[in-house]
Parts: structure tokens; C-alpha cells; sequence
């Protein structure tokens, strides 16, 4: 709900009909709505994070790992859509200037992102798979190309705008390989 409505623009009664809780149910189980929407925000990454893209959480080390992490989204993207986006950028936009709480959570969702990305980068780069990089900066371009390609796709309808900057993404870090 929080995912495809906004934290402004999802009411508590949405929250009970999508529920079908009462709202004394919602509110004994916790303090405020901020409250929910942080849990909904955890509930939603762990939801992405574990069923959409099982090799970011698993130990698959290096250019290979990334790489099949990369080529997931062009998989599951409908999936993302369907939910309502990519729950990190809409939480990021719709908290950035008055949720500092629900900020916080985004901002450790991205660090976690990044630094699973630097790793993956880090182990290639000690298996000698691709020669020394600055693993930080490339991470966050990663996730710019693709959050910003997930965001122009889904709101153009245009899928093959992600699917193409993906395949860009798996070029670029391939080249490294051979260098």
C-alpha cells in the first residue's frame, strides 16, 4: 500500500480495508502510522531483496555474481511494477524532505545495496578477474543507472529502456574482465 500510494497518500483507512484489520488493531500493534510505514518498508525491501533477487544475498563472489544480480531485473521487473515500483526509490523520493525515520531506512537499504555491490566488485578484483577499481563509485553508478531506468521504464511503460541500460551495465563490467 505504502509502495504504490505514497507515505503522504496512504490513509489508515486503506490501511484497514487493505487489512481488514480495524483500527484499533492497527494502532495496538503499533504507536502511529510512521510506525507502519517503516515496518511496510522493511516488509517490502525484505520482499524484494529475498524473493526477487536471491544472489545479492548470497555469497556468489564476484564479476559472476554481479553480473546474474544485473541480469535479474530484467526477469523480475514486471513483478516490481506490478507492486508499485521499486520500494527504495519510492520511499526515498516520498520520505526525502519530511521522514527523517523512514529516510533512515532507505539510506541503510542503499549503503547495503552499495556495499554488496563493492563486495562482489572487491572479490573479482581479488580473484583477479578485473584489475583495481574504485568499487564505491562504480556501486553507486550501478544503482543509479538502475533505479533511474527502473523509474523511466516503469513510468514510460517502456521496458526495454531498463532491459537495455541493464545489458549496458553487464558490457561495461564484462569489459573489465578482459583488461
Amino acid at each position: 500500500m505504502f509502495n504504490k500510494k505514497g507515505y503522504v497518500g496512504t490513509y489508515l483507512s486503506d490501511l484497514t480495508e487493505a487489512t481488514g484489520l480495524t483500527k484499533g488493531s492497527i494502532y495496538g500493534n503499533f504507536k502511529d502510522k510512521n510506525e507502519v510505514a517503516v515496518e511496510a518498508f522493511r516488509y517490502n525491501y525484505d520482499f524484494q531483496t529475498r524473493n526477487l533477487f536471491p544472489t545479492i544475498d548470497n555469497d556468489n563472489p564476484g564479476l559472476e555474481g554481479l553480473i546474474e544480480s544485473l541480469n535479474l531485473f530484467k526477469t523480475v521487473y514486471e513483478t516490481i511494477f506490478n507492486n508499485g515500483g521499486c520500494t527504495i526509490l519510492n520511499t526515498a523520493v516520498d520520505a526525502d524532505d519530511g521522514n527523517d525515520v523512514l529516510k533512515s531506512e532507505v539510506i541503510q537499504s542503499i549503503y547495503k545495496w552499495k556495499d554488496t555491490i563493492a563486495t562482489m566488485l572487491t572479490n573479482a578484483i581479488r580473484n583477479n578477474e578485473i584489475p583495481k577499481i574504485d568499487v564505491d563509485v562504480l556501486s553507486y553508478r550501478i544503482i543509479a543507472l538502475v533505479e533511474g531506468s527502473l523509474m523511466l521504464a516503469k513510468t514510460l511503460n517502456r521496458p526495454e529502456i531498463l532491459i537495455s541500460n541493464i545489458d549496458s551495465l553487464i558490457k561495461e563490467v564484462s569489459i573489465l574482465e578482459k583488461q
